[in-house]
Formats: structure tokens, sequence, C-alpha cells
């Protein structure tokens, strides 16, 4: 009978081994590919308990609250329907004058969650506005008096409208230096719902619960800048919060703001020859119709998406700019200009 020795033995347990080892890291590896996909971001923020009743005392909690997206509060709320009218006026210094502009707003969200169907409209007192919706999954998009265009490659150009029209009470919040203090004031009935009433004012400078963002200096055109980018970055850079008045209704069992009403005012230096400017903002806004389904529906008409407008496309053949056409297609060309007659002997 053959004898193995000991070391013998030790070495084919030790290649069996190995053998087995890259069967347990394709297997582990297998489990990662094919385990189910962690939720979109915004579904794991609107599982998140916040308790209403700590705004007052967490500034985190409030920022929070103040600042949540339209996709989350779809998530937390469900179908609904939110409208919003901002009215903003500019008071020049040494009575120059006053600048008046009242912005409307109504969105309306469809079932489905951050993925869902929804119709927002904006629209001032300029005569100016834009509509965007989307349904099935399709966008569409038009400006007031427009035709709607379907927009297949406009990524993500829905979900920042819907979060711009949903955002007045954050926008103002930031525009006041974080500075939106909540006093809670008991709790009140509204749209059937327990709500936690707060009342607003100017809040001290300081804690205000957000991480302070570093942005990377802004660069300098070689001309310097223009007198209307000037006027801008100096009122950011220069504007101090004066007062703030109103009220906010947080909804007690999904934590979403329901109803605002706001009144502030910021004074900003014009120049040292006219002393200061105000700006005064007054908010108004509410959710309706919770939990109710809009059944939106896309829009009979509308043109399909197109690489570029093409007014700026039928400019070009009237100049006799070659373009690339589909096949198949064929557009009428410009008229040749006409020859100018010789000059006479």
């Amino acid at each position: 009978m053959t004898r193995f020795s000991p070391s013998v033995f030790a070495a084919v347990l030790a290649l069996s081994a190995s053998a087995c080892r890259p069967d347990e890291v394709d297997r582990a590896a297998k489990a990662r590919i094919f385990s189910p996909e962690d939720p979109p971001k915004v579904v794991a923020s609107a599982a998140e308990k916040l308790n209403p009743q700590d705004v007052a005392d967490n500034p985190r909690v409030a920022r929070r609250i103040l600042s949540m997206d339209a996709a989350e509060v779809t998530e937390r709320l469900g179908p609904h329907a939110y409208t919003a009218t901002i009215t903003t006026e500019w008071t020049g210094a040494q009575n120059s004058g006053s600048n008046k502009l009242t912005e409307t707003r109504t969105f309306r969200a469809g079932p489905g969650g951050v993925g869902g169907d929804f119709h927002g409209v904006l629209e001032n007192s300029r005569d100016q506005g834009l509509e965007v919706m989307r349904v099935g999954g399709k966008v569409y998009a038009r400006n007031r008096y427009g035709v709607f265009r379907q927009r297949l490659r406009d990524r993500g150009m829905a979900e920042r409208t819907r979060s711009e029209l949903t955002g007045a009470i954050r926008d103002l919040d930031a525009l006041f230096r974080d500075r939106l203090h909540l006093a809670a004031q008991g709790t009140v009935t509204y749209e059937g719902r327990t709500a936690w009433r707060y009342q607003v004012s100017l809040g001290p400078e300081g804690n205000t619960g957000t991480q302070p963002v570093v942005l990377p200096a802004l660069a300098t055109p070689k001309g310097g800048r223009d007198d209307t980018t000037r006027r801008r970055l100096a009122f950011f850079e220069h504007r101090v919060p004066q007062s703030l008045s109103g009220e906010v209704l947080v909804d007690a069992d999904t934590s979403v703001v329901l109803k605002v009403r706001l009144d502030g005012r910021i004074s900003v230096p014009a120049n040292d020859a006219a002393g200061l400017a105000e700006l005064r903002m007054v908010l108004e806004s509410a959710v309706t119709e919770i939990g109710k389904d809009p059944k939106l529906q896309a829009p009979e008409n509308f043109l399909p998406d197109a690489d570029k407008p093409q007014g700026i496309a039928d400019a070009l053949d009237r100049f006799g700019i070659p373009r690339n056409k589909p096949e198949g297609t064929t557009t009428g060309a410009a008229p040749a200009p006409a020859e100018e007659p010789p000059d006479e002997p």
C-alpha cells in the first residue's frame, strides 16, 4: 500500500481550498449584481420621520421641512394641487418710484410618487410664462402663448421645473439668509387634516441648521462686469433682511408645508448718493386636493422634438447656408440673387 506523507495531504487540501475560492467570489459578485436596486434617494428621504413639534427648537428640522423638494412632497402626500402667488415690489431710494411684479404658480401632481405625472404652469403680470407637463413618462413644454413641443432629450428639465415651481418658501427663506423663524401656536384643521400652526418672524443671524456652501470665486471678464451683473451681485452680497411676518401650516402626519402667508422686506444700498432701496416680497401658497387624482392627459396637439427651432433652420436655407436634412425631404431653395447689369461703357 502506498503511503503519503503529511505534507502531501496538506498540499492537496490547500489546492482544494483554493479551487473553491473562485466559486465563492463568483457567487458573491452575482449576489451583488442581481440584488434589488436601492430605492431613489428621494424615496428614502420621504421615509424619514420629521417631527413638526421640533421645528421651533431645531433649526435643522426647520430647514429640512422648509426646503422639502416637490418630489419628496409627492412621495409623502400622493396626488395633490399646489398654488402660489408671489408679489415683489422694488422701491427706489429717495422716493424714486417703484417696480412691481406678480407671479402665479399652479402645480398638479398625479399618482405614482416621484416618477408620476404632473402639470405645472408659471405666469406673471408682464404676460410671460411657461407650461410643462409629464404624462406617461413623456414630457411636453411650451411658453405662455406657444404650442406644446415634446421634449425627448432635455434630461431632467421637467424635474427641475417641478422643483422651481413649488419651491417658493424655500427660495424666500434663502433670500432672507435662512432667517425665517417659526414659533409653534398649536394645531388647527386644514383640508380635513391636523396641521401645526407656526407664527413667522425674522430670526437672528447665526445657526440656521444648514451647512455653509463654499463656492469658487466668480471669474471676471476682461472688459469688466456689465451694469446689470454688478447690481445683481451687489444685491446678493449686501442685502439686509429688515422684517418678516406671517404664518405657516405644517401637516402633522407628513411634515409637509400645507399653507403659507409671508410678508417681508429687504434693504440694499443703491449707491453712495441715493441711499437705500427696498424690496418687499409677499407669498401666499396652499396645498389642496390631497389624495385626488387629477387624471392628467397629454396635449392633443403638439410639435415633435427637433434639433433646433425651425425658424433658424429656415433662415439658413434662405441665405443659402447648407444644413443636414433627412433623406427624402425637400426644402425650397432660396432664389438666386439677380445679376447686376454690366457697367455701361
